[in-house]
């Protein structure tokens, strides 16, 4: 089983031939500019799903174009000598993508380089976290006018903040765990009134997460009140809003949802992990953990956890993918929403791909089907006015 920090984990061939070349001329193959890396603590993690995904692309129908964000912020892409995505991220050509749909590619940084431009039909976003998942990039690929897989602005940006989300899935009745959210200032400014607060609405134990991080960074569970001010500094470190969710007894259930308009649930799985919770540690740097696919459960129940995933999906404005994390109460057998993920993990052992893949939909079948739902969102948008014509003369009155 692949686990991050193995030396291979990210040391996948992606291509046979450089990637400066032109624009595509017709009938090439689909150039699919996979994004990963990036600015936040989930940056390794994004490398594994990245290499996972160039694995998978069809080569018979795509080129895969890896598009390195460095930890500091730079863009990278790789020469035709260069195999490993680290690589990339060491020593790969700069490059910026213009908020412009004119240019029709990422250009080179410096405009004394030799290289030209680099042109890619739609984008992957294999990015975790902060300045990647969050709705940022997913701000500067509309902008630039390039096809994305996954979820659009808002509900890129909807599914990253843990506070939010709750509202909303709250507003669409569905079910949410005891909660409560504050800024990081207020930890900072006032924490007696923060640990009042927190023990007065929650019972232990709780967890303790960063508002807009994923994969368990920064996450605590917390058993009693004595232990909350080391994991709010924690998670202070991680984000501008702090989460403290109750601590249900229960089992872990995963829903993976696929498509635009009209999305489908996968089957369930569970998670039974081999550490207390699901952790970082648990999640990428040791083995144990089990993944119940499907899960064990009453078809009643399966039918249930997949409606809810759907319209926790619906509910933020999703597109593409997404999982959607639940609790399965142990005591009531009832069913909590957790969370969702716009943007899940693709690497060996990430549960997206394994329950579509017990649902009848393969590794490769998922790619594509993720690219096609890309394209087919922004013919969709490109059929939308976003300016008016103006009768003769109009522009001319206006002006004066």
């Amino acid at each position: 089983m692949l686990r991050i920090g193995q030396a291979d984990l990210v040391a996948a061939e992606y291509l046979k031939e450089p990637i400066f070349s032109p624009m595509n001329k017709p009938g090439k193959r689909i150039r699919v500019g996979v994004l990963f890396g990036g600015r936040s603590g989930e940056h390794e993690v994004s490398l594994s799903s990245a290499a996972s995904v160039i694995r998978a692309l069809d080569p018979e129908k795509y080129e895969a174009v890896p598009i390195g964000i460095a930890k500091d912020g730079r863009w990278l892409i790789g020469s035709g000598a260069q195999k490993m995505l680290p690589e990339v991220l060491k020593s790969g050509e700069r490059v910026v993508l213009p908020p412009d749909p004119t240019a029709g590619a990422l250009v080179p940084f410096a405009p004394t380089t030799p290289h030209p431009s680099v042109a890619v039909d739609v984008v992957f976003p294999a990015l975790h976290g902060t300045f990647g998942e969050d709705g940022t990039v997913q701000g500067l690929l509309e902008l630039a006018g390039l096809p994305y897989v996954g979820a659009g602005v808002l509900a890129s940006s909807v599914g990253m903040d843990k506070d939010v989300q709750k509202r909303l899935f709250r507003e669409a009745k569905l079910p949410v765990g005891p909660y409560v959210a504050f800024p990081r200032r207020a930890w900072e400014r006032s924490p007696a009134d923060v640990l009042k607060m927190v023990s007065k609405k929650l019972r232990f134990p709780v967890f303790v997460k960063p508002a807009t991080l994923g994969s368990s960074v920064g996450m605590s569970k917390v058993r009693n009140r004595s232990e909350l001010p080391k994991a709010l500094d924690l998670a202070a470190e991680f984000a501008l809003k702090i989460v403290v969710e109750h601590g249900f007894t229960a089992r872990e259930i995963e829903v993976a949802v696929l498509g635009n308009d009209v999305p489908e649930a996968s089957v369930p799985s569970e998670i039974v992990p081999h550490r207390e919770y699901y952790d970082y540690t648990a999640k990428y740097l040791e083995e144990g953990t089990k993944y119940l696919t499907p899960a064990p459960l009453k078809r009643a129940q399966t039918a249930k956890f997949q409606e809810y995933a759907i319209r926790a999906f619906q509910c933020i404005d999703c597109a593409g993918m997404a999982r959607v994390d639940f609790f399965l109460e142990k005591r009531t057998n009832r069913i909590y929403v957790n969370e969702i993920n716009t943007i899940p993990g693709f690497t060996s052992i990430s549960q997206y791909p394994k329950m579509w893949e017990a649902s009848g939909v393969p590794y490769r079948e998922l790619i594509d089907r993720l690219i096609q739902l890309a394209l087919e969102a922004h013919r969709e948008k490109s059929r939308t006015k976003y300016a008016i014509e103006l009768p003769a003369g109009a522009a001319g009155a206006l002006e004066s």
